[in-house]
């Protein structure tokens, strides 16, 4: 990809580059926190600026919307961390579609922040990442803690394997919301019985668009949203659907901001695991106690696989989680924004 000019609202924003996950619904602007005001306020503005100059990308999977207009939800803003103990600090931004001011940066996103790395360590950011790194990110936005492993690397393409660290004494029951309708890992969660909806196995969960049943989920979106006092526009709670495939492997199906997602988030495999280790989640009473192998859950997701690997004491609310990992999650650096200057 070339560079493409953006107009921006001061002379000096820092790097920016575009990079995507693969399994993202798209790439993510990846921006220089540095640059950028850390108040919220004031970011938001900077944001909104940036956001309005930002030239359409029709040509990039994933940003194509209505009338063809391509635009860039997943904004990553990234620096080195000012905790001794981590190597970046990391915020993500959904952008969300109804405005250009409207931003919600209330959550995580695994994917933008792998996606992140590898743009910083093209643009020198980061040193050039070598197979065995291992990046240490705290997530501004909700404290996550996450060890970005890299198990495969080259110029413009990554292969991780993320690691969610739990603080010690993390109790299970801790992630619970909402009498445990909401599980709250990495990324909050509502996960559904698919058969409460009609659907019961894989194919018919993955069967089309299906809009009825993208309707009712986001019906249940934002009526846990205004259950838990969270904007009803906002991305919070995610929402997934579920269904039992084998012991130890559900199919899950996810809304992302906008549409189905393609595959599943990230922090929604990471989010699901957690559940399933759960003794009462609906992820867990799905696999009704039956494992495959001990911490280990297999994902089909309506694109590919996905094995998330978890570490527990135990399976009531008074055990501990220790840690979720997700491995081969791929990313590539598209190339450099170049930042112009303009006026207001």
């Amino acid at each position: 990809m070339t560079a493409t000019t953006l107009t921006a609202p001061t002379a000096d924003l820092g790097f920016a580059a575009l990079a995507r996950a693969i399994g993202a619904p798209g790439p993510t602007l990846v921006l220089d926190a540095d640059a950028l005001p850390r108040d919220r306020e004031g970011l938001v503005t900077a944001l909104t600026r940036i956001r309005r100059r930002l030239p359409d990308l029709p040509d990039l999977p994933g940003t194509g919307g209505k009338g063809g207009k391509g635009e860039v939800l997943k904004w990553a803003l990234i620096a080195p961390s000012t905790h001794p103990l981590f190597d970046v600090d990391y915020r993500f931004v959904q952008a969300m579609p109804d405005a250009p001011d409207h931003f919600d940066l209330n959550g995580n996103c695994g994917h933008s922040l792998l996606a992140a790395v590898t743009a910083a360590a093209q643009a020198g950011r980061l040193p050039a990442l070598r197979a065995g790194d291992r990046i240490r990110a705290r997530v501004l936005n909700n404290g996550d803690q996450v060890v970005c492993q890299v198990d495969h690397a080259s110029p413009r393409h990554t292969v991780f394997t993320a690691h969610f660290i739990v603080p010690p004494g993390t109790r299970l029951g801790t992630l619970l919301r909402d009498g445990g309708r909401v599980v709250r890992m990495a990324n909050p969660y509502l996960f559904v019985d698919g058969a409460r909806l009609g659907v019961r196995d894989r194919e018919t969960l993955f069967r089309g668009e299906q809009p009825e049943l993208y309707a009712t989920l986001e019906r249940m979106r934002r009526r846990q949203a205004a259950r838990l006092g969270w904007p009803l526009d906002g991305a919070f709670p995610k929402v997934a659907a579920v269904v039992p495939v084998a012991p130890g492997h559900l199919a899950v199906r996810a809304l992302t901001v906008g549409g189905w997602h393609p595959e599943l988030a990230l922090t929604g495999a990471v989010c699901l695991a957690a559940a399933s280790a759960l003794r009462g989640t609906i992820p867990n009473r799905l696999l009704a106690g039956e494992s495959a192998a001990p911490g280990r859950l297999v994902i089909d997701t309506p694109a590919r696989q996905v094995v998330a690997s978890y570490a527990v004491t135990g399976d009531t609310q008074d055990d501990e989680l220790l840690w979720v990992s997700v491995g081969g999650k791929e990313t590539r650096a598209l190339g450099a924004v170049a930042m112009g200057v303009g006026d207001e």
